[in-house]
């Protein structure tokens, strides 16, 4: 096996683009790749590490180059990968020394959007997002100290775990704000991202911030309270805006409800970790090389790192209790959400745009990262749309300590019911995987043809029972479909007729837990109620059907195709 280091002379930097596909995403190539161990649980997977995450033989650089050094063991997160049978592909490109969120803080280069190279990729970890995206490797390594494995997750299409803080050692990572980083996971589905994750967590007695943790076990609860800032900035930034709107559209189709709740203390905690004490971490970080290298460190990395020299030890007392009072704040609103959502990332900024105005549009893009390993958070960043202008826009999920497969779950459930394809590759979302860590609740699927589809008046029946919207789909070509007179709400009567005699109904198939499908089987009036429908894909599932006798003299509306398109025809 031959290890391959590029030379510094030799990589991309913004006055000399290398050709090729951005190739400022690597910055250091194992070739061939470092091959895991045979059998393991992600045998046959590729990866790729930020390069403040030690390979052994790759060198180390923190995107400084005269910080540079090549390691000889491991960091413990790639050993552990590398012993569950994936391959490491190499090292790439980020915000030098962590420091950013925007991609672009590299002599290597900046890492450009995997949907549009005009636009940023995010950062700080920007290879990593991008050799996932564009499908050069099956998942990589992150890190986040204020949104560097979320932000760039959320601009380019894929899936982005922040897990609880010490769930993986960070033993082998050059830390950024060593208290508060996180080793993070890029994927472009959340499946594959569980996987990396159930291999890379555990505790490290070579960590001092690694801890043994007990994660819940059970998924959120059925019905799901979902914690949205009552006032939220989008920077001007109308698409955004819009497609978050969308999102929580989506939310509420798969049964959550939508609760305002006030940001303020978490907006506090987030603004701290750079206007306050709490940047000193960032220079004991590297005090040692920055002192005597400072003019060695690109600008603004510089003079962020530098504004944490002059702090006193009082002034950091003072930060911390602070955090801690809003920390006690933001802990009251817990008891009104189980899970808190925001857009990833409240716009996107050309590359151009940021290089003009590197501290103000950085900023704005942490707006609602930044408090999460403040406040002892875990996060997943999804894919949820693609904007109007071709751009990518995620949504994050946000739970306390300790939520990390609460969240994979319901990440995954969000994140196929958008429809969208793998990262940039075009490549369709395979089928949702179990998240293994979580004990699975008994579900029941139920198909619905009238009142109770979505935003139909009966439709609360379902959500408030904790049922999700799995599919929209219809039946077999076997059925006659009837608006029964007389009902309040309206509603339609759904029959089965021999094969060649009917036509093909629209239904949403529904999933609720089965503590709660004899209560609401109860509320069916006569003469509906609930028998097996076959789908148009040949399956069965239990669903609405209507007694023949009531639907003699009832309009037979089969024509129409569903219970959506005849009232449509109504309000002609």
């Amino acid at each position: 096996m031959v290890q391959v280091e590029i030379p510094a002379h030799d990589l991309p930097s913004p006055a000399r683009p290398a050709a090729g596909l951005a190739p400022q995403a690597w910055i250091s190539r194992a070739d061939p790749p470092l091959r895991g161990a045979g059998g393991g649980a992600l045998a046959g997977l590729t990866f790729a590490a930020k390069d403040n995450i030690d390979a052994a033989g790759l060198p180390t650089t923190a995107a400084c180059p005269s910080f540079s050094y090549t390691p000889a063991a491991h960091a413990t997160v790639v050993h552990r990968l590398l012993e569950a049978g994936a391959s490491l592909a190499g090292k790439t490109n980020l915000d030098q020394f962590a420091c950013g969120l925007n991609g672009t803080r590299s002599p290597y280069g900046a890492v450009p959007n995997a949907f549009n190279p005009a636009y940023v990729s995010g950062g700080s970890s920007s290879g990593s997002a991008y050799v996932v995206a564009t499908g050069q490797v099956d998942f990589s390594l992150g890190t986040d100290t204020a949104g560097s494995g979320r932000v760039p997750a959320g601009l380019n299409n894929i899936v982005g775990i922040k897990p609880s803080r010490g769930l993986i050692s960070a033993r082998g990572v050059v830390p950024a704000a060593q208290g508060v980083d996180c080793v993070s996971i890029f994927a472009r589905t959340v499946a594959v991202a569980v996987r990396a994750l159930e291999a890379a967590l555990g505790p490290d007695v070579q960590d001092p911030y690694s801890r043994r943790l007990q994660l819940a076990g059970t998924p959120f609860p059925s019905a799901l309270r979902v914690g949205v800032p009552s006032a939220l900035d989008f920077c001007g930034d109308a698409a955004a805006e819009a497609a978050f709107a969308q999102a929580l559209t989506r939310l509420r189709q798969l049964g959550a409800q939508p609760v305002p709740i006030d940001f303020t203390p978490m907006a506090a905690a987030a603004r701290l970790l750079y206007e306050s004490a709490l940047v000193a971490e960032r220079y004991t970080a590297i005090r040692a090389f920055f002192d005597a290298h400072e003019a060695e460190v690109v600008e603004p990395v510089r003079s962020i790192i530098a504004s944490g020299r002059p702090y006193s030890a009082a002034d950091l007392y003072e930060a911390q209790t602070q955090l801690r009072a809003l920390g006690q704040q933001a802990s009251a609103l817990w008891q009104t959400m189980d899970v808190l959502v925001v857009p990833t990332a409240p716009t996107h900024y050309t590359i151009e745009a940021m290089r003009a105005d590197p501290v103000a549009l950085n900023r704005n893009l942490g707006l609602y990262t930044n408090f999460v390993n403040l406040l002892d958070y875990a996060a997943i960043s999804v894919p949820s749309a693609i904007r109007p202008d071709g751009l990518p826009f995620g949504i994050t999920f946000i739970g306390p300590c300790g939520s990390d497969w609460q969240l994979a779950d319901l990440g995954q459930r969000y994140h196929h019911a958008t429809g969208l394809t793998q990262g940039a590759t075009g490549e369709p979302l395979p089928v949702p995987q179990p998240v293994a860590g979580l004990r699975a609740e008994p579900r029941v699927q139920v198909a619905v043809v009238g009142a109770h589809l979505s935003g139909m008046p009966l439709n609360g029946q379902l959500t408030e029972r904790g049922a999700t919207l799995v599919r929209a789909t219809e039946t077999a070509p076997d059925y006659r479909f009837f608006a029964l007179p007389g009902t309040v709400p309206p509603k339609p009567g759904l029959v089965r007729v021999p094969a060649g005699s009917g036509g093909r109904i629209a239904v949403e198939v529904w999933e609720m837990p089965v503590a709660g499908y004899g209560s609401f089987v109860a509320l069916i009036p006569a003469p509906l109620g609930i028998g097996t429908l076959v789908l148009a894909d040949g399956s069965s599932v239990q669903g609405f059907v209507c007694e023949d006798l009531a639907t003699q003299g009832a309009q037979d509306i089969t024509s129409f195709g569903g219970w959506r398109a005849y009232l449509a025809s109504l309000q002609r």
